[in-house]
């Protein structure tokens, strides 16, 4: 297999060429587009600015994924799977987001994860976008106001779930082990609905908020209860604020449809967690975030070096691939949390990038999350590899 980076041969936006990462990269299952804003490269200032209501901004943003999507030889149509990151202030204005992916898109429905994050790299955006663009199997009503269940080749996406009643009601308010139970309770249903038991889960995503984090340990009995005997993939980030304005945490999850397999560089901390290093289903390999933890004694290394940190996490990650006898060149997306207080040194986890990984660069997505699981960590990644 080879990853080809999508080259618009015109991209008025901005100079792609100058970063560590790929606008997308094409591969044999699809396109994996990064996350993309309304900024733009000022010639006045010199500077990448983001201008426009929150209109404006989605407007913009998804002509960049147009103009992608179309050097890779594909379209909206081939979208199965969107992720909106949007900020708090743009949380009150995500009504506005959704009627112009509506036109966007028309009668087609892509499945839709709604992520909010503290902030984005870009401070004057409301929102990013990063669109999965591969087969499009059939789309499921899984009781969803936002958007279906989405099968793609042997991929099924489903749509955040989140702890609110068909009324849209909050469920287990003030106890986010109540919310998490019924997440799961939802999402059993979606699966069944799809033919699919929770032995399918590939990579679960949580969000939390700083007062669910106190009793966040709880939340490890319900995964316990309801996954394995392979545990996905997974991520936990910590936001300021969720979809819904009393939830505690909410969920994303993947499954799929081929038998799955456990890859684990023989890390024992694992035995006693509900997820996995990585799971790999078929050639695709689903991993769980990396930080700059020690797998051996489960401490943090190079405390408020963001560098450093980035340094070792992406050595974890590699370590991850070698042992799905895969290598960098693999990667096709990262995305990394960062902290507030990593902002000053981040640009400079760009050379990491550089040094460790390979071109064509995966595409990748920087957010900034109010804080990570272990307080001592200033990034974690979460990536994915396609395997040969």
């Amino acid at each position: 297999m080879k990853l080809q980076a999508i080259t618009p041969s015109h991209f008025p936006w901005f100079d792609y060429a100058r970063y560590s990462f790929s606008l997308g990269l094409k591969t044999d299952k699809g396109a994996y587009l990064s996350g993309h804003t309304a900024s733009e490269f000022d010639p006045v200032s010199k500077r990448i600015v983001v201008h426009g209501n929150m209109t404006d901004q989605v407007k913009t943003a998804y002509s960049k994924i147009g103009t992608i999507l179309e050097a890779s030889g594909m379209g909206f149509q081939d979208v199965v799977r969107i992720v909106e990151y949007v900020r708090p202030e743009g949380i009150e204005r995500y009504a506005e987001a959704a009627a112009v992916r509506a036109e966007v898109f028309g009668a087609h429905q892509p499945t839709v994860h709604t992520v909010p994050v503290n902030s984005l790299l870009r401070p004057e955006a409301y929102i990013e976008i990063e669109v999965t663009a591969a087969p499009v199997g059939r789309a499921t009503d899984v009781g969803s106001n936002a958007s279906p269940a989405r099968d793609s080749a042997g991929l099924v996406y489903l749509p955040t779930v989140q702890p609110v009643d068909s009324q849209g009601h909050i469920v287990g308010a003030g106890d986010i082990v109540a919310q998490t139970a019924y997440i799961f309770e939802k999402t059993g249903k979606m699966l069944a609905a799809l033919g699919l038991g929770f032995n399918n889960l590939v990579k679960t995503v949580d969000y939390l908020t700083p007062s669910g984090l106190a009793n966040y340990k709880g939340t490890g009995r319900i995964r316990k209860q309801h996954l394995g005997p392979i545990y996905p993939g997974a991520a936990g980030l910590i936001m300021s604020r969720l979809v819904h304005p009393e939830a505690l945490i909410q969920y994303d999850f993947i499954a799929s449809r081929d038998p799955l397999e456990c890859i684990n560089p023989g890390w024992t901390r694992y035995e006693k967690l509900s997820y996995s290093p990585a799971v790999k289903a078929g050639r695709m390999l689903f991993m769980s975030g990396q930080g700059s933890l020690d797998p051996a004694t489960e401490k943090i290394v190079h405390d408020n070096d963001v560098v450093a940190q980035a340094e070792y996490t992406y050595s974890n990650i590699i370590a991850v691939l070698k042992a799905a006898g895969a290598g960098p060149q693999n990667l096709v997306k990262t995305i990394e949390y960062v902290t507030p207080s990593a902002l000053a040194n981040y640009k400079k986890v760009a050379q990491v990038r550089e040094a460790l990984l390979q071109t064509p660069y995966p595409a990748s997505t920087g957010l900034i999350c109010q804080a990570l699981l272990r307080p001592e960590m200033m990034i974690e990644v979460d990536p994915f590899a396609i395997l040969d």
